[in-house]
Protein backbone atom coordinates (compact mmCIF):
# COMPACT_ATOMS: atom_id res chain seq x y z
CA UNK A 1 0.00 0.00 0.00
CA UNK A 2 0.94 3.52 -0.19
CA UNK A 3 -0.44 6.66 1.15
CA UNK A 4 -1.94 9.06 -1.40
CA UNK A 5 -3.28 12.79 -1.44
CA UNK A 6 -6.65 12.98 -1.85
CA UNK A 7 -6.98 15.17 -4.69
CA UNK A 8 -4.66 12.32 -6.50
CA UNK A 9 -7.10 9.64 -5.48
CA UNK A 10 -9.53 8.08 -8.18
CA UNK A 11 -12.40 5.85 -8.57
CA UNK A 12 -11.56 2.37 -8.37
CA UNK A 13 -8.94 2.64 -6.07
CA UNK A 14 -9.22 0.48 -2.88
CA UNK A 15 -8.15 1.78 0.96
CA UNK A 16 -5.83 -0.34 2.48
CA UNK A 17 -6.32 0.94 6.05
CA UNK A 18 -9.38 2.22 7.62
CA UNK A 19 -9.99 5.70 8.75
CA UNK A 20 -11.40 6.70 12.07
CA UNK A 21 -12.03 9.55 13.78
CA UNK A 22 -11.50 11.17 17.53
CA UNK A 23 -14.47 8.80 18.81
CA UNK A 24 -13.57 5.35 17.08
CA UNK A 25 -16.31 5.41 14.25
CA UNK A 26 -14.96 4.19 11.38
CA UNK A 27 -15.23 6.33 8.25
CA UNK A 28 -14.22 4.33 5.67
CA UNK A 29 -12.99 0.75 5.74
CA UNK A 30 -9.86 -1.21 4.70
CA UNK A 31 -11.16 -3.00 1.20
CA UNK A 32 -13.88 -0.12 0.54
CA UNK A 33 -13.63 0.86 -3.55
CA UNK A 34 -13.56 3.95 -3.81
CA UNK A 35 -15.51 6.24 -5.74
CA UNK A 36 -16.32 10.29 -6.63
CA UNK A 37 -18.64 10.20 -3.64
CA UNK A 38 -16.20 8.95 -1.42
CA UNK A 39 -13.17 11.03 -2.80
CA UNK A 40 -15.32 13.93 -2.17
CA UNK A 41 -16.94 13.27 1.10
CA UNK A 42 -12.77 12.86 2.52
CA UNK A 43 -12.07 16.14 1.35
CA UNK A 44 -15.12 17.51 2.75
CA UNK A 45 -14.07 16.37 6.05
CA UNK A 46 -11.01 17.65 5.71
CA UNK A 47 -8.72 14.10 5.31
CA UNK A 48 -5.70 15.22 2.98
CA UNK A 49 -4.19 11.80 2.25
CA UNK A 50 -5.00 7.97 3.01
CA UNK A 51 -3.52 4.63 2.48
CA UNK A 52 -4.63 2.49 -0.82
CA UNK A 53 -3.88 -0.95 -2.31
CA UNK A 54 -1.29 -0.98 -5.16
CA UNK A 55 -1.30 -3.31 -8.24
CA UNK A 56 1.96 -2.04 -9.13
CA UNK A 57 3.62 -3.88 -6.15
CA UNK A 58 3.13 -6.84 -4.29
CA UNK A 59 0.99 -7.16 -1.16
CA UNK A 60 3.36 -6.70 1.97
CA UNK A 61 0.72 -8.42 3.99
CA UNK A 62 0.57 -6.60 7.75
CA UNK A 63 2.62 -4.10 8.86
CA UNK A 64 2.88 -4.09 12.55
CA UNK A 65 3.16 -1.19 15.23
CA UNK A 66 4.09 -0.76 18.70
CA UNK A 67 0.82 -0.78 19.87
CA UNK A 68 -2.54 -1.85 18.23
CA UNK A 69 -5.06 -0.30 16.54
CA UNK A 70 -7.36 -0.81 19.00
CA UNK A 71 -4.99 0.95 22.20
CA UNK A 72 -4.54 3.74 19.91
CA UNK A 73 -7.96 4.07 19.25
CA UNK A 74 -9.08 3.87 22.72
CA UNK A 75 -6.29 6.16 23.56
CA UNK A 76 -7.48 9.25 21.30
CA UNK A 77 -10.79 8.74 22.47
CA UNK A 78 -10.08 8.80 26.26
CA UNK A 79 -7.99 12.34 25.47
CA UNK A 80 -10.82 13.80 23.52
CA UNK A 81 -13.38 12.99 26.61
CA UNK A 82 -10.83 14.74 28.63
CA UNK A 83 -10.46 17.79 26.80
CA UNK A 84 -14.74 17.86 26.00
CA UNK A 85 -14.86 17.71 30.28
CA UNK A 86 -12.31 20.61 30.58
CA UNK A 87 -14.26 22.82 28.39
CA UNK A 88 -17.88 21.78 30.08
CA UNK A 89 -15.87 22.87 33.28
CA UNK A 90 -15.24 19.24 34.70
CA UNK A 91 -12.73 17.12 35.81
CA UNK A 92 -9.95 15.14 33.87
CA UNK A 93 -10.61 11.52 34.37
CA UNK A 94 -7.03 10.68 35.93
CA UNK A 95 -7.78 7.25 36.82
CA UNK A 96 -8.36 6.60 32.89
CA UNK A 97 -5.72 8.51 31.50
CA UNK A 98 -3.17 6.60 34.13
CA UNK A 99 -4.76 3.63 32.54
CA UNK A 100 -3.96 4.48 29.26
CA UNK A 101 -0.69 4.93 29.48
CA UNK A 102 0.16 1.64 31.44
CA UNK A 103 -1.69 0.12 28.74
CA UNK A 104 0.27 1.57 26.22
CA UNK A 105 3.39 1.34 27.85
CA UNK A 106 2.88 -2.74 28.57
CA UNK A 107 2.11 -3.15 24.58
CA UNK A 108 5.35 -0.80 23.87
CA UNK A 109 7.60 -3.43 26.34
CA UNK A 110 5.88 -6.11 24.50
CA UNK A 111 7.26 -5.46 21.16
CA UNK A 112 10.72 -3.79 22.25
CA UNK A 113 11.68 -4.91 18.35
CA UNK A 114 9.14 -3.40 16.70
CA UNK A 115 10.12 0.16 14.85
CA UNK A 116 7.39 2.70 14.12
CA UNK A 117 6.47 2.23 10.22
CA UNK A 118 2.92 4.26 9.63
CA UNK A 119 1.82 7.57 10.03
CA UNK A 120 -1.84 8.01 11.20
CA UNK A 121 -4.34 9.60 9.35
CA UNK A 122 -6.21 12.14 10.68
CA UNK A 123 -9.03 14.86 9.78
CA UNK A 124 -7.95 18.55 10.78
CA UNK A 125 -10.35 19.22 13.68
CA UNK A 126 -9.47 15.53 15.40
CA UNK A 127 -5.44 16.44 15.32
CA UNK A 128 -4.72 17.86 18.62
CA UNK A 129 -6.44 14.21 19.83
CA UNK A 130 -4.49 11.86 17.78
CA UNK A 131 -1.34 13.77 18.01
CA UNK A 132 -1.58 13.63 21.78
CA UNK A 133 -1.57 9.86 21.59
CA UNK A 134 1.49 9.76 19.28
CA UNK A 135 3.73 11.81 21.00
CA UNK A 136 2.50 9.69 23.91
CA UNK A 137 4.09 6.76 22.15
CA UNK A 138 7.08 8.45 20.81
CA UNK A 139 7.65 9.86 24.08
CA UNK A 140 7.44 6.21 26.28
CA UNK A 141 9.69 4.74 23.42
CA UNK A 142 12.42 7.32 23.95
CA UNK A 143 12.33 6.73 27.58
CA UNK A 144 12.66 3.46 26.98
CA UNK A 145 15.81 3.62 24.85
CA UNK A 146 16.90 6.11 27.74
CA UNK A 147 16.79 3.50 30.30
CA UNK A 148 14.05 4.87 32.47
CA UNK A 149 12.47 3.01 35.32
CA UNK A 150 8.65 2.31 35.30
CA UNK A 151 7.87 5.02 37.46
CA UNK A 152 9.41 7.57 35.52
CA UNK A 153 8.10 6.19 32.33
CA UNK A 154 4.71 6.33 33.67
CA UNK A 155 5.60 9.90 34.78
CA UNK A 156 6.57 10.53 31.16
CA UNK A 157 3.78 9.11 29.79
CA UNK A 158 0.82 11.14 31.55
CA UNK A 159 2.62 14.52 30.71
CA UNK A 160 2.94 13.35 26.93
CA UNK A 161 -0.68 12.40 26.96
CA UNK A 162 -1.74 15.74 28.10
CA UNK A 163 1.18 17.88 27.39
CA UNK A 164 -1.39 20.08 24.90
CA UNK A 165 -4.00 20.15 27.60
CA UNK A 166 -3.60 24.05 27.88
CA UNK A 167 -5.29 24.23 24.19
CA UNK A 168 -8.53 24.17 25.05
CA UNK A 169 -8.28 27.53 26.51
CA UNK A 170 -7.31 28.62 23.00
CA UNK A 171 -9.66 29.09 19.92
CA UNK A 172 -10.18 26.59 17.74
CA UNK A 173 -10.22 28.73 14.76
CA UNK A 174 -7.02 30.38 15.46
CA UNK A 175 -5.60 26.81 16.40
CA UNK A 176 -6.68 25.75 13.00
CA UNK A 177 -6.11 28.75 10.87
CA UNK A 178 -5.02 28.56 7.26
CA UNK A 179 -1.89 30.82 6.73
CA UNK A 180 0.79 32.91 8.32
CA UNK A 181 -0.46 33.74 12.10
CA UNK A 182 0.27 37.60 13.63
CA UNK A 183 2.14 38.37 15.70
CA UNK A 184 -0.65 38.75 18.51
CA UNK A 185 -2.28 35.63 17.30
CA UNK A 186 1.08 33.57 18.33
CA UNK A 187 1.54 35.12 21.49
CA UNK A 188 -2.55 33.78 22.16
CA UNK A 189 -0.93 29.80 21.13
CA UNK A 190 2.10 30.00 22.83
CA UNK A 191 0.05 30.38 26.00
CA UNK A 192 -1.44 26.92 25.80
CA UNK A 193 1.71 26.08 27.68
CA UNK A 194 1.10 28.25 31.14
CA UNK A 195 -2.57 26.92 30.85
CA UNK A 196 -1.90 23.40 30.64
CA UNK A 197 0.99 23.33 33.63
CA UNK A 198 -2.48 25.74 35.54
CA UNK A 199 -4.45 22.84 34.95
CA UNK A 200 -2.75 19.60 35.55
CA UNK A 201 -1.11 21.03 39.03
CA UNK A 202 -4.27 21.17 40.40
CA UNK A 203 -4.92 17.86 40.06
CA UNK A 204 -3.29 15.69 43.19
CA UNK A 205 -2.59 12.66 41.88
CA UNK A 206 -1.12 13.93 38.66
CA UNK A 207 2.84 14.03 38.97
CA UNK A 208 4.07 17.64 39.50
CA UNK A 209 6.85 16.87 37.01
CA UNK A 210 4.25 15.56 34.70
CA UNK A 211 2.24 18.82 34.75
CA UNK A 212 6.06 20.70 33.63
CA UNK A 213 5.95 18.71 30.44
CA UNK A 214 2.76 20.92 29.94
CA UNK A 215 4.85 24.04 30.89
CA UNK A 216 8.15 23.07 28.91
CA UNK A 217 8.24 21.65 26.18
CA UNK A 218 8.30 24.28 23.91
CA UNK A 219 11.49 25.40 25.51
CA UNK A 220 14.45 24.77 23.11
CA UNK A 221 17.72 23.53 23.76
CA UNK A 222 19.36 26.59 23.12
CA UNK A 223 17.01 28.91 24.97
CA UNK A 224 14.86 30.38 22.51
CA UNK A 225 11.80 28.74 23.25
CA UNK A 226 8.86 29.47 25.51
CA UNK A 227 6.88 30.04 27.74
CA UNK A 228 10.41 31.32 29.94
CA UNK A 229 13.36 31.16 27.89
CA UNK A 230 15.32 28.05 29.77
CA UNK A 231 18.11 26.49 28.02
CA UNK A 232 19.89 22.83 28.11
CA UNK A 233 19.81 21.41 31.73
CA UNK A 234 17.47 23.85 32.89
CA UNK A 235 14.68 22.14 31.02
CA UNK A 236 13.41 18.92 32.18
CA UNK A 237 14.43 16.19 30.56
CA UNK A 238 10.69 14.54 29.99
CA UNK A 239 10.22 17.78 28.58
CA UNK A 240 12.68 17.70 26.32
CA UNK A 241 11.60 14.55 25.10
CA UNK A 242 8.04 15.77 24.95
CA UNK A 243 9.84 18.73 22.33
CA UNK A 244 11.15 16.29 20.46
CA UNK A 245 8.22 14.06 19.74
CA UNK A 246 5.81 16.83 20.01
CA UNK A 247 7.34 18.42 16.17
CA UNK A 248 8.18 14.78 14.43
CA UNK A 249 4.58 14.11 15.07
CA UNK A 250 3.22 17.66 13.78
CA UNK A 251 5.56 17.11 10.71
CA UNK A 252 4.33 13.96 9.57
CA UNK A 253 0.29 15.20 9.77
CA UNK A 254 -1.04 16.77 7.47
CA UNK A 255 -2.47 20.11 8.44
CA UNK A 256 -4.73 23.06 6.88
CA UNK A 257 -1.49 25.42 5.88
CA UNK A 258 0.49 22.09 4.15
CA UNK A 259 0.82 18.31 3.44
CA UNK A 260 2.46 15.93 5.52
CA UNK A 261 6.01 15.04 5.62
CA UNK A 262 7.52 12.23 4.73
CA UNK A 263 8.98 10.22 7.45
CA UNK A 264 12.31 10.42 5.83
CA UNK A 265 11.87 14.18 5.22
CA UNK A 266 10.51 14.92 9.28
CA UNK A 267 14.03 13.31 10.07
CA UNK A 268 16.24 15.00 8.19
CA UNK A 269 14.04 18.56 9.12
CA UNK A 270 14.70 16.70 12.96
CA UNK A 271 18.34 16.32 12.61
CA UNK A 272 18.80 20.03 11.10
CA UNK A 273 17.24 21.19 14.46
CA UNK A 274 19.37 19.31 16.49
CA UNK A 275 21.90 21.01 19.21
CA UNK A 276 19.26 23.93 18.74
CA UNK A 277 15.80 23.71 19.02
CA UNK A 278 16.25 19.80 20.67
CA UNK A 279 19.60 17.93 22.58
CA UNK A 280 21.13 15.70 20.45
CA UNK A 281 21.21 12.29 22.90
CA UNK A 282 17.37 12.20 23.03
CA UNK A 283 16.76 12.99 19.75
CA UNK A 284 19.16 9.85 18.44
CA UNK A 285 17.12 8.03 21.11
CA UNK A 286 13.43 8.73 19.31
CA UNK A 287 14.88 8.09 16.28
CA UNK A 288 16.04 5.05 16.59
CA UNK A 289 12.64 3.82 17.10
CA UNK A 290 11.48 5.11 13.86
CA UNK A 291 11.84 3.75 10.26
CA UNK A 292 13.36 6.31 8.26
CA UNK A 293 12.54 4.23 5.40
CA UNK A 294 8.91 2.91 6.47
CA UNK A 295 7.57 -0.73 5.25
CA UNK A 296 5.92 0.02 1.84
CA UNK A 297 7.87 2.90 0.80
CA UNK A 298 8.74 3.19 -2.74
CA UNK A 299 12.72 4.12 -3.33
CA UNK A 300 15.10 4.35 -6.27
CA UNK A 301 18.80 2.86 -5.13
CA UNK A 302 21.39 4.70 -6.19
CA UNK A 303 22.21 1.85 -8.70
CA UNK A 304 19.13 3.34 -10.97
CA UNK A 305 16.72 0.20 -9.69
CA UNK A 306 13.24 0.86 -8.13
CA UNK A 307 11.58 -1.03 -5.85
CA UNK A 308 9.98 -1.09 -2.16
CA UNK A 309 10.69 -1.29 1.19
CA UNK A 310 9.24 -4.90 2.47
CA UNK A 311 11.43 -4.65 6.00
CA UNK A 312 13.73 -2.67 8.65
CA UNK A 313 16.29 -3.28 10.43
CA UNK A 314 16.06 -1.63 13.76
CA UNK A 315 20.02 -1.51 14.38
CA UNK A 316 20.62 -0.12 10.65
CA UNK A 317 17.29 2.01 10.14
CA UNK A 318 18.65 3.69 7.13
CA UNK A 319 19.56 0.18 5.26
CA UNK A 320 16.11 -1.80 4.71
CA UNK A 321 14.99 -4.68 2.66
CA UNK A 322 13.84 -3.19 -0.62
CA UNK A 323 12.22 -5.74 -2.85
CA UNK A 324 13.60 -4.72 -6.35
CA UNK A 325 10.79 -4.50 -8.83
CA UNK A 326 12.07 -2.20 -11.78
CA UNK A 327 15.94 -2.63 -13.20
CA UNK A 328 17.90 0.31 -13.65
CA UNK A 329 16.34 0.39 -17.30
CA UNK A 330 13.57 0.94 -15.84
CA UNK A 331 11.89 -2.39 -17.16
CA UNK A 332 9.49 -4.46 -14.71
CA UNK A 333 11.29 -7.42 -13.56
CA UNK A 334 9.37 -10.71 -14.31
CA UNK A 335 10.51 -12.40 -10.93
CA UNK A 336 11.57 -9.31 -8.30
CA UNK A 337 14.64 -9.89 -5.95
CA UNK A 338 14.86 -8.55 -2.09
CA UNK A 339 18.36 -7.35 -1.39
CA UNK A 340 19.12 -6.52 2.03
CA UNK A 341 20.97 -2.86 2.21
CA UNK A 342 22.20 -3.38 5.76
CA UNK A 343 24.38 -6.76 4.15
CA UNK A 344 25.79 -4.13 1.01
CA UNK A 345 27.86 -1.24 1.69
CA UNK A 346 27.92 0.29 -1.34
CA UNK A 347 24.29 0.14 -2.45
CA UNK A 348 21.70 2.50 -0.71
CA UNK A 349 18.70 4.31 -0.91
CA UNK A 350 19.12 7.65 -3.40
CA UNK A 351 15.60 9.09 -2.55
CA UNK A 352 11.79 7.91 -2.27
CA UNK A 353 9.21 8.60 -4.83
CA UNK A 354 7.35 10.64 -4.65
CA UNK A 355 3.08 9.89 -5.83
CA UNK A 356 3.45 11.81 -9.08
CA UNK A 357 6.87 10.20 -9.40
CA UNK A 358 4.69 6.52 -9.32
CA UNK A 359 2.06 7.97 -11.43
CA UNK A 360 4.77 8.47 -14.05
CA UNK A 361 6.46 5.20 -13.66
CA UNK A 362 3.11 3.41 -14.34
CA UNK A 363 2.48 5.03 -17.46
CA UNK A 364 6.14 5.04 -18.70
CA UNK A 365 6.86 8.92 -18.77
CA UNK A 366 9.04 8.63 -15.39
CA UNK A 367 12.69 10.27 -15.60
CA UNK A 368 14.98 9.73 -12.90
CA UNK A 369 16.39 12.57 -10.42
CA UNK A 370 19.44 13.19 -9.11
CA UNK A 371 19.81 11.71 -5.96
CA UNK A 372 19.40 14.52 -3.48
CA UNK A 373 16.73 12.98 -0.69
CA UNK A 374 19.21 10.50 0.47
CA UNK A 375 19.41 9.76 4.47
CA UNK A 376 22.51 8.37 5.18
CA UNK A 377 24.51 7.05 8.83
Amino acid sequence: MRRVAVELLEPGMIVARSIFDSEGNCLLGAGVTLTDYYIQRLKELGIVSIYVEDDLFDSLGEIKEPISEQTRLETIKEVRKNFQALEANRRINTRHVKKMVDTILDELMSNREVLINLSDIRTYDDYTFSHSCNVCVLSLLTGITLGYNELKLKELGIGALLHDIGKIRVSKELLNKRGELTKNEYAEIKKHAAYGFDILRTYEDIPLLSAHIAFQHHERWDGKGYPRGLNQEQIHEYARIVAVADVYDALLADRPYRSAYSINQAVAILNHMSGLYFEPRILAALVSNVAVYPIGSVVMLNTGEIGVVVDVNRNAPTRPVVRVVFDRRLLRLKNPHEVDLSNLSTVYIARVLTEQDIIHLKSGTFVPQDASDTTQE
